[in-house]
C-alpha cells in the first residue's frame, strides 16, 4: 500500500491527475502508518505546487439570521429553533473596524459574509461603499460571500477590487437533497460559474460529516476539480443546537486528516482552506491537517461559532516552518 500511495503522488506531481477509481483505494486506509504515508505524499504535493505559504482569512458575519433557506446544518435558518444572533446589515464603521483588527492579527484576506439567499440592491450599494473604503485604507485582500448574486453584481465586485467570492456547494450533488429543499445544487454551481465569468477568484467547498458517504465526499472533491476553484474550503460539521443535524456524531480526527490529504491529491493547485469545525473536531491534530495538504485557515472565529485565538494559529504555522502571505507570525 505504501508503494501505491507514493505512485499516486508521483502521478499527481507529473500533472496527470488521478481518477475516481484510484482515489477510492485511499478511502480504505485505516492503519496509522498508511495514513501518515498519505499525509507525507500530500504534503509534498502542497510544497511543490503551492509552496510554503498559508492563506489566513478572517470573516465577519455582516448580516445574521432570518434566512429563508432550510440548510439542515445552519443555525441562521428561520426554519429551526436555534440561539444564533439575528441582526440586519452592520453599520459600515463596525465592518471597517473589524477588518482593521483582522489585519493586525495577521489576516491576509477579509471576507464580508451575509445570511440569506442574496442581499438587496440597497444593501449591495452599502456593501460596495464599505469595500471601497477598506480597499483604500487597508492592505487586505477583500472577499465576499453574499449569496446567489446576479452576474452584474459580481462584475461590480470585480470593479471595486474584490479578490475572491465564496459560495459553497456544501456537499455532493447526490446528497444535496438530504440537507436542503429550498434551493438546488445547480443554483450553487451556476453561482460559482458567474463568479468566474466576472473575473473573480472562486472560493468554494463544503462541509464534511453531514452523514455523506465516502463516495459522496469524493463526488464533492471531483466537482470542485471540475469547477477549477481557486480555493477549496473544508468545513467539518459542528452541530448546532436546534438544527436537524444537532445530534450528528462527529467524524474521527484521523478520517478528517485522510479527507484533507485526498482533497489535496485531487486538487493539487488549489488553496485548501480549513474552516468551521476544525478546532472542535481536529483538536490537537490541527497541525497535522496542515501537513496533510491544507494551506489556508479561517482565523478568529466563524459565522455563529467561536474559533481559537489567531495567535495560536500563527504560532502553529511558525512551528511547522511555514509562513503566512502577510509575513507575520
Amino acid at each position: 500500500m505504501l508503494a501505491a500511495i507514493k505512485t499516486l503522488g508521483e502521478k499527481v506531481l507529473e500533472g496527470k491527475g488521478i481518477s475516481l477509481s484510484e482515489v477510492r483505494v485511499l478511502t480504505d486506509l485505516n492503519r496509522k502508518n498508511d495514513i501518515l504515508a498519505l499525509v507525507a505524499v500530500a504534503c509534498e504535493v502542497r510544497e511543490r505546487q503551492r509552496g510554503d505559504k498559508v492563506d489566513f482569512c478572517s470573516l465577519i458575519n455582516a448580516r445574521s439570521g432570518q434566512c429563508q433557506e432550510d440548510c439542515a446544518f445552519c443555525a441562521q435558518s428561520i426554519h429551526y429553533n436555534s440561539s444564533a444572533p439575528s441582526y440586519p446589515l452592520l453599520d459600515p464603521s463596525i465592518i471597517i473596524q473589524a477588518a482593521r483588527e483582522a489585519e493586525q492579527r495577521g489576516a491576509d484576506h477579509f471576507c464580508l459574509v451575509t445570511s440569506g439567499k442574496r442581499v438587496s440592491k440597497t444593501e449591495f450599494g452599502m456593501i460596495l461603499e464599505t469595500l471601497e473604503e477598506l480597499k483604500r485604507t487597508t492592505g487586505l485582500r477583500l472577499d465576499c460571500s453574499l449569496g446567489h448574486l446576479p452576474r452584474e453584481y459580481m462584475i461590480e465586485l470585480h470593479r471595486v477590487g474584490i479578490s475572491r467570492y465564496n459560495h459553497n456547494l456544501e456537499t455532493a450533488e447526490s446528497f444535496f437533497p438530504n440537507i436542503c429543499s429550498t434551493h438546488t445544487y445547480q443554483e450553487r454551481w451556476d453561482t460559482i460559474r458567474s463568479v468566474q465569468e466576472a473575473g473573480l477568484e472562486a472560493c468554494c467547498g463544503g462541509i464534511i460529516g453531514l452523514g455523506e458517504t465516502w463516495e459522496q465526499r469524493l463526488e464533492l472533491a471531483f466537482a470542485l476539480k471540475e469547477l477549477e476553484v481557486d480555493c477549496a474550503t473544508i468545513n467539518i460539521l459542528n452541530p448546532r443546537p436546534g438544527t436537524p443535524l444537532e445530534h450528528t456524531p462527529p467524524l474521527p480526527p484521523w478520517e478528517i486528516i485522510k479527507t484533507i490529504a485526498i482533497f489535496r491529491l485531487i486538487l493539487p493547485n488549489s488553496i485548501i482552506k480549513l474552516a468551521g469545525g476544525r478546532e472542535r473536531n481536529l483538536r490537537d491534530l490541527q497541525s497535522l491537517g496542515i501537513l496533510a495538504g491544507a494551506n489556508g485557515l479561517i482565523i478568529g472565529g466563524y459565522l455563529t461559532t467561536p474559533g481559537r485565538d489567531a495567535a495560536e494559529d500563527l504560532q502553529m504555522i511558525k512551528d511547522l516552518g511555514l509562513e503566512t502571505y502577510s509575513g507575520r507570525y
